[in-house]
C-alpha cells in the first residue's frame, strides 16, 4: 500500500530562524577574531527586543550590538510597522564567561586529544532520493522558501506584498518499497502586507504561488524530481486566512527549535541537540557533520542505499563511546560490520573533525537558515583578523557535503 511521508522548512524570517542567525553570527565574529573561541550562544527574541545570552571563552571582543541589528536587517526586517526592526529593537546582551569545570574537560596538553565538549549523541543520514542525498520533502520545503526569499530579495515586483517570515511544508506520496511516486500536498504560508480583503490577499498569493513561485522551484529540480509535480497536488496557501502579524512579533524566536528543519525533516533519528551558536568542540555540532559527512559517501559508494550513523561521545573524552549505522536493509554486508569500518577509517576525535571540515573559521551563518546539509560546498574568501590587523583567506563552507572519501570507502569495501 502506498504511503505518505511530509517535511517541513522554515524561512530566514521565521522567529526561530532570526534567532539561529543572531548566535551564528556571534560565533562568526568570535572565529573571526580568535579561531580557538569557546562559543556557546543562544538567542531570544521578540516584539522589539532581542537578548543573547551564554558563555564564551575567548580573546577577542565582539560588538555584540552591532552583529545583531546587522542580522535583522539584512533577513529584512527594516520597517517600524513590522514591530520588530534592526535598527530600533532593544538588544541586551548576557554573555558571561565559559565554566572552568567544562573548560577542563575540553582543553588538553595533546590538542589531537581535544575531548568532547559534552556527552550525548548525534546523527548522520543519507540517500538517494536526491542528487543532494537529501529525503525529497525536505529538499523541496527548503528549495521553496529559498526561491521565495530570492524573489523578495531580488525580484520583489514579482511579488511585492511579501514580507519576511514564511514556512513550507511538502507531504510526498511513496510507492510500497520507498519510491516516491509524486508530490501530494504543498502548504505555504507567508506574511504579507494588508489586502483590502482577506479574500483578495488569498486569491492572488495563491495564484503568484502556483503561477511564480512553483515554476521557479521546479525548473532548479532534477528531471526525476520535476516530474512528481503531476498537477493533481493540493495546494493550501496561507490557510488560517491572514499573515500579516510575523516574524519575532508574531511568535518569540529561541534558538535551536528548529532543529529538525536543520537536518533530515524526520527522516532520521535526532539526538536533540541544537547547532547555531556553538562552536566546533561541542559535537553536538562538529560530531553531527562528521556523521552526515560518512553516511552521505557511503551511501554514494553503493554501500547502502540509505544510511543513518549515530556516532556518542562522553564528555572530556576525545573518541566516541560508540558508532550504530542503520542501512534500512539495503547495505551490501551487515549494519554492525558497517559501523565497525567506520570506525577503523575515520578519526571522529573533535579535534580531527574540526580540522578536516575547517570548523574554526567563520563558516557558520550561511548554514542557520535553510538547512545545514544537502548544500552545495564552496570556497570563499572571507576577512579575519590575525594580531589584531585584517587580512583575507580562503575558506571552505559546507566541507562536510564534499564526497572526498568515496574511492577510499569503494576501496575499503571492496567496491
Amino acid at each position: 500500500m502506498n504511503y505518505l511521508f511530509t517535511s517541513e522548512s522554515v524561512s530566514e524570517g521565521h522567529p526561530d530562524k532570526v534567532a539561529d542567525q543572531i548566535s551564528d553570527a556571534i560565533l562568526d565574529e568570535f572565529l573571526r577574531r580568535d579561531p580557538d573561541s569557546k562559543v556557546a550562544c543562544e538567542t531570544f527574541c521578540s516584539t522589539g527586543l532581542v537578548i543573547v545570552g551564554g558563555e564564551v571563552r575567548s580573546d577577542a571582543y565582539v560588538d555584540i550590538q552591532g552583529t545583531v541589528r546587522d542580522v535583522i536587517n539584512r533577513i529584512g526586517y527594516t520597517k517600524a510597522e513590522y514591530m520588530f526592526d534592526g535598527n530600533s529593537c532593544g538588544v541586551l546582551s548576557e554573555i558571561h564567561e565559559q565554566s572552568q569545570d567544562i573548560g577542563r574537560g575540553v582543553n588538553r596538553k595533546d590538542p589531537e586529544e581535544q575531548g568532547a565538549g559534552d556527552q550525548g549523541m548525534m546523527f548522520g543520514y543519507a540517500c538517494k532520493e536526491t542528487g543532494s542525498y537529501m529525503p525529497l520533502a525536505l529538499h523541496l520545503a527548503h528549495i521553496t522558501l529559498w526561491t521565495l526569499a530570492r524573489i523578495r530579495h531580488y525580484e520583489p515586483e514579482l511579488m511585492p506584498y511579501l514580507r519576511p517570515d514564511s514556512k513550507s511544508q511538502y507531504t510526498i506520496e511513496y510507492s510500497e518499497n520507498g519510491t516516491p511516486l509524486r508530490v501530494h500536498t504543498i502548504v505555504l504560508s507567508t506574511q504579507h502586507d494588508e489586502f483590502d480583503t482577506d479574500e483578495a490577499m488569498r486569491s492572488k498569493i495563491e495564484a503568484d504561488v502556483r503561477n511564480i513561485l512553483l515554476p521557479k522551484v521546479i525548473a532548479q529540480l532534477d528531471p526525476a524530481a520535476a516530474s512528481l509535480f503531476k498537477g493533481d497536488f493540493i495546494l493550501h496557501v496561507n490557510p488560517t486566512g491572514k499573515f500579516v502579524i510575523g516574524g519575532p512579533a508574531g511568535d518569540t524566536g529561541l534558538t535551536g527549535r528548529k532543529i529538525i528543519v536543520d537536518t533530515y525533516g524526520g527522516h532520521s533519528a535526532h539526538g536533540g541537540g541544537a547547532f547555531s551558536g556553538k562552536d566546533p568542540s561541542k559535537v553536538d555540532r562538529s560530531a553531527a557533520y562528521a556523521a552526515r559527512y560518512i553516511a552521505k559517501n557511503m551511501v554514494a559508494a553503493g554501500v547502502a542505499d540509505v544510511m543513518m550513523v549515530q556516532l556518542a561521545y562522553a564528555i572530556g573524552v576525545a573518541k566516541p563511546v560508540s558508532i550504530f549505522v542503520n542501512t534500512k536493509g539495503t547495505g551490501i554486508i551487515p549494519d554492525a560490520e558497517i559501523a565497525f569500518r567506520i570506525g577503523q577509517m575515520f578519526d571522529l576525535r573533535p579535534a580531527a573533525i574540526t580540522r578536516k571540515f575547517g570548523l574554526k573559521n567563520p563558516i557558520y551563518s550561511p548554514t542557520a537558515a535553510y538547512g545545514h546539509f544537502g548544500r552545495d560546498p564552496y570556497v570563499k574568501k572571507v576577512t579575519v583578523f590575525r594580531d589584531g590587523l585584517p587580512t583575507s583567506e580562503e575558506v571552505q563552507f559546507f566541507g562536510w557535503e564534499k564526497l572526498d572519501s568515496v574511492e577510499m570507502i569503494r576501496s575499503g569495501f571492496g567496491l
